[in-house]
């Protein structure tokens, strides 16, 4: 396990002035402030909703005060790679939704994108603005050494966490103003100003103006509610349900109480399924009828467009390495983890023989539900999943457990390490947009790979220091 702070016993750089801060500090004065960031949390109402538990839905997100820290030129190594991963997921994107020529040239399986769950065939041949299916792309990577950074997963369709980035920055600058005079730190408050810029330059040749946002949620029961409204509030936009738009005259508008408002762009935090009762779901109660006709026609831009769930499939995101080198002519900056595809016959066989040292995940899957961790299950455990991934092959990919890096963690017993990933936020529209951070979600509980909150994990700050 790499441990980002210590190497052979010695504090790493990156670390020394937080490391000396700290052990000047005390435990006492850690303790405290942790006690401060709970509270401050709890009066900001910072949540996230945990269904089908029992109690309160609400729960407060564990917040970690030791901040994770990049270099710089850490940092450059990985903007650069999420940014060529995001214009080569936009590009298949476009590319299965029109010519299909990376099916024809034999790399990607016709049957793992026409038969995925997540292709839209409502979707074929529509040309949204500035040819961009997915405007936010988070892209989750695991470190496993001092220059070994994997994509654990792509999420291109509406990636959640990037509020907490941002509380987590304006918690720590309150906690600790003199770390932040005295060490040099990338701001990450840019993030709302940079969002409403792509979501500005996308909008439709239709829009003859400066054009109206609005952010569309499901609802206050939705688990990233508050993000929904964190960020409609950070952009001066409006936070809107299905019932507050309607379609009329080839145009969405936005019912008001000075009366309907053109819509030109919306940022959807709704599921495909869900957003028109007309093309998808009949029984759709949370989305506009008739959006869809409206979007085809060049009256509205969707961040992210219907569809684009396509490339953020599991087995789909085996193939990203190769669209990276299809499409872009490149290298992959930033590697995949080798991946066992349980539809191949071959992969299957050696998954199913190897179970307990094997991390095996629902290629739909989310939110660190219906997985597998093989060393932190049981024999009985790993049997029952053996049967449901024999029911259905192609459902399920699996992955070798990497040893995650770790961070210091302040715990109950005081400092400890804590595996962690990261989640930056690339925006994607007019050019490509990637603020200096992104969400490092860490696992409060020892030995855990798990790092979702809804599985108990917890965040922290990230900082990328200056050169």
């Amino acid at each position: 396990m790499f441990n980002e702070m210590k190497m052979d016993d010695q504090v790493r750089e990156p670390y020394r002035a937080l490391v000396e801060w700290m052990e000047a500090s005390g435990p006492e004065v850690l303790e405290q402030k942790r006690l401060e960031a709970e509270t401050l949390f709890r009066k900001i109402g910072i949540t996230f909703a945990v269904y089908g538990e029992g109690g309160d839905p609400e729960r407060l997100i564990p917040f970690d005060l030791i901040p994770r820290i990049f270099t710089a030129g850490e940092w450059r190594k990985l903007e650069r790679g999420v940014k060529q991963r995001a214009r080569a997921l936009n590009t298949f994107l476009y590319d299965v939704y029109h010519n299909a020529e990376i099916i024809k040239a034999g790399i990607v399986p016709a049957d793992l994108v026409f038969k995925n769950a997540a292709f839209e065939p409502a979707v074929i041949g529509i040309d949204p603005p500035r040819k961009v299916y997915s405007h936010i792309v988070g892209v989750d990577i695991v470190r496993t050494g001092p220059e070994d950074f994997y994509v654990l997963e792509d999420n291109c369709r509406t990636p959640s966490g990037v509020s907490y980035m941002l509380e987590n920055r304006e918690i720590m600058m309150r906690m600790f103003p003199d770390l932040f005079k005295s060490l040099r730190i990338e701001p990450v408050e840019s993030y709302p100003d940079m969002l409403l810029k792509t979501l500005k330059s996308i909008a439709p040749d239709k829009c003859d103006r400066d054009p109206n946002i609005v952010v569309l949620t499901p609802g206050a029961m939705n688990s990233a509610y508050y993000e929904h409204s964190f960020l409609a509030d950070q952009m001066g936009v409006e936070l809107v349900e299905g019932q507050d738009l309607f379609v009329s005259d080839g145009r969405v508008y936005m019912r008001t109480t000075r009366g309907p408002e053109r819509v030109d762009v919306i940022y959807r935090r709704i599921d495909d399924d869900y957003i028109d009762p007309l093309c998808f779901r009949s029984d759709s109660v949370l989305g506009i009828p008739g959006l869809m006709n409206v979007y085809r026609s060049g009256g509205v831009a969707i961040c992210s467009a219907p569809g684009a769930g396509v490339a953020d499939d599991k087995a789909v995101y085996t193939y990203v390495p190769d669209m990276i080198r299809f499409y872009l002519g490149q290298e992959p900056i930033l590697n995949n983890v080798p991946t066992w595809k349980c539809g191949k016959p071959d992969d299957l066989k050696y998954v199913l023989e190897n179970l307990g040292e094997l991390v095996v995940k629902e290629v739909h899957g989310s939110g660190g539900y219906g997985m597998l961790v093989g060393p932190a299950s049981t024999k009985e455990e790993q049997v029952a999943y053996a049967q449901r991934i024999k029911a259905d092959p192609g459902d399920f990919i699996a992955q070798p457990t990497l040893a995650l890096s770790a961070c210091p963690t302040f715990v109950e017993s005081g400092i400890a390490p804590r595996h962690v990933d990261f989640r930056p936020f690339c925006l994607v529209g007019d050019t490509i947009r990637l603020a200096p951070g992104g969400l490092t979600r860490v696992a409060m509980r020892e030995g855990s790979l798990v790092v979702n909150s809804s599985q108990g994990g917890g965040v922290k700050d990230t900082w990328i220091m200056t050169d």
